[in-house]
């Protein structure tokens, strides 16, 4: 993932929130359904519309998407809910689902989800990415990406791309 911007519910634009290296759940078809790398980001109100930008390694390409959050994602952060907490072995009063979590796929394929700890993900919306022309690194890599392990290599020669699984 290259970036993540946010607009919030206020107006404001918070740039480069998040950015990472790539994930594997070593399952390479469907979706892993929310979590993973987390940043906070203090002071943004609920989120109005976010703006991914990533890297598919195995195509490659370069990919950007503007997510509209839709009102009932932001009702539901601020809902309260009561709910079990596995880890601690009880039920907790007052949970909220705070976090947006995008999973992101060969193909331009994107999905959303919302949750919160002890609390399930709910899926926000399945969503088809556009290819940026500028290539990686919003054209400042000189065509450059962001290498793949020579593990994935043999993985995606012997196997191929799971293209219809997300």
């Amino acid at each position: 993932m290259e970036s993540v911007d946010v607009i919030d519910q206020r107006g404001l634009a918070y740039f480069r929130i998040r950015g990472g290296v790539p994930a594997y759940t070593n399952k390479p078809e469907g979706w892993h359904k929310g979590g993973g790398g987390m940043k906070q980001v203090p002071n943004v109100d609920l989120p109005e519309t976010l703006f991914v930008r990533w890297q598919s390694l195995v195509e490659p390409k370069t990919y950007k998407l503007r997510i509209d959050i839709p009102q009932w994602v932001r009702d539901e952060m601020v809902k309260p809910q009561r709910a079990y907490c596995p880890g601690r072995k009880q039920w907790r009063d007052k949970q909220y689902r705070f976090d947006i979590s995008i999973g992101m796929a060969p193909g331009g394929i994107a999905k959303a989800w919302v949750g919160g700890p002890c609390l399930s993900n709910i899926e926000i919306g399945r969503y088809q990415a556009k290819v940026d022309p500028r290539g990686p690194f919003e054209g400042q890599s000189g065509g450059k990406y962001y290498y793949l392990s020579d593990e994935a290599k043999v993985y995606v020669e012997q196997h191929g791309i799971p293209y219809g699984s997300w």
